[in-house]
């Protein structure tokens, strides 16, 4: 089981709107929502929300059922990130798209292309280095896991995720938008 270490301050969060009226999710409100299974996806969605929300809404929060998510990632801790803050998989806004993978990119980036639209706009965010490691690949390629080897996974997980949330969205992803 995941147990964060890293402390989130107050104002690290997610800000949007529902039919106009402002609600904000932290980190830890997208894990109650996700469980522990994948802090390392979850903290990928936040980190994708907070970096490409400001870009595609300059002028305050985005309405969360106006925003749209492709990816080439199909982790199940990123999915159930965007659902909570956008409804999107629910309402049919949310796609795993193999076509972005970016194959020019080394392995531990290549899946972590993310598409996100509102409105008029766009932004395509793409995983920079240093946050998934080769040994967290390694350790999803295994389909059939010993016990250690779901153990290992578990903490490369908690590892990934507090790397994520230890940097700021802009460290994290790099962001080209459109619009």
């Amino acid at each position: 089981m995941y147990a964060r270490t890293i402390a989130a301050a107050p104002s690290d969060t997610i800000s949007v709107l529902d039919r106009g009226e402002a609600i904000a999710f932290s980190f830890a409100d997208l894990m109650k929502y996700h469980g522990p299974g994948s802090p390392g996806g979850v903290a990928q969605a936040f980190k994708v929300l907070q970096r490409a929300l400001p870009l595609l809404a300059p002028d305050g929060p985005p309405e969360r059922r106006e925003i749209a998510l492709r990816t080439s990632f199909g982790g199940p801790g990123a999915r159930d990130g965007f659902e909570y803050v956008t409804r999107a998989v629910s309402e049919d806004r949310y796609a795993v798209d193999a076509g972005l993978e970016r194959h020019d990119l080394p392995r531990t980036r290549a899946r972590f292309v993310f598409r996100v639209t509102y409105r008029d706009r766009a932004a395509t965010l793409t995983l920079r280095e240093g946050f998934v490691t080769e040994e967290f690949m390694d350790a999803l390629a295994h389909d059939d896991r010993t016990p250690k080897q779901e153990a290992d996974l578990t903490r490369l997980k908690g590892e990934l995720a507090d790397r994520v949330m230890a940097a700021s969205a802009e460290e994290v992803y790099e962001a080209v938008t459109e619009g």
